[in-house]
């Protein structure tokens, strides 16, 4: 039992050991840009009531390399209350993740559904401590379901493809 003769590989699996699947991996994230604005101090600290917050999400992805990418999550948000501008943050986080083995259709979901979820819950800390640290109350963010907004992006992607794709119509009436 011990040795076996005619190994049998599965898919996921190559005969010497090498595993040929699809293959994820978060390499490493780091702040790449951090901006805290608070254009009202000191007279925000007297202001009555409660701001209304603004927050706008973008991801973007690159290569670095063959099997590197960098995914990027932009956050700004924006408090503003009826005197004006409590505070702005934006923050770029981003992380290096690996992928080996990964064909188009699963690498771009993970980039831009997966690798933001991932780096999510750093970046919301990020924003809280620095809100505190700007003499307001922590900013809690609610969590974001990235791979609906994922899919939401793509349904929107497919239907101006499918726009494009249809025959333009010319002339006079």
């Amino acid at each position: 039992m011990a040795e076996q003769e005619g190994v049998e590989g599965t898919d996921a699996q190559q005969i010497n050991g090498e595993d040929s699947g699809p293959q994820f991996g978060l390499i490493m994230q780091y702040v790449k840009d951090l901006s805290f604005e608070n254009p009202s101090a000191p007279a925000v600290y007297q202001w009555q009531g409660q701001p209304q917050i603004e927050v706008q999400v973008n991801i973007g992805a690159e290569a670095v390399s063959e099997e590197v990418h960098e995914v990027v999550l932009k956050l700004d948000i924006t408090a503003t209350a009826s005197d004006g501008v409590a505070f702005k943050v934006d923050l770029l986080y981003a992380g290096l993740f690996g992928a080996r083995n990964a064909p188009e259709e699963q690498l771009h979901p993970f980039l831009l559904a997966e690798g933001p979820r991932l780096l999510f819950p750093f970046a919301r800390r990020i924003i809280a401590d620095a809100v505190q640290d700007g003499g307001f109350p922590p900013l809690m963010l609610d969590p974001i379901d990235f791979g609906a907004l994922y899919m939401q992006r793509a349904a929107q992607a497919q239907a101006e493809l499918g726009d494009s794709q249809a025959p333009e119509v010319t002339g006079q009436a």
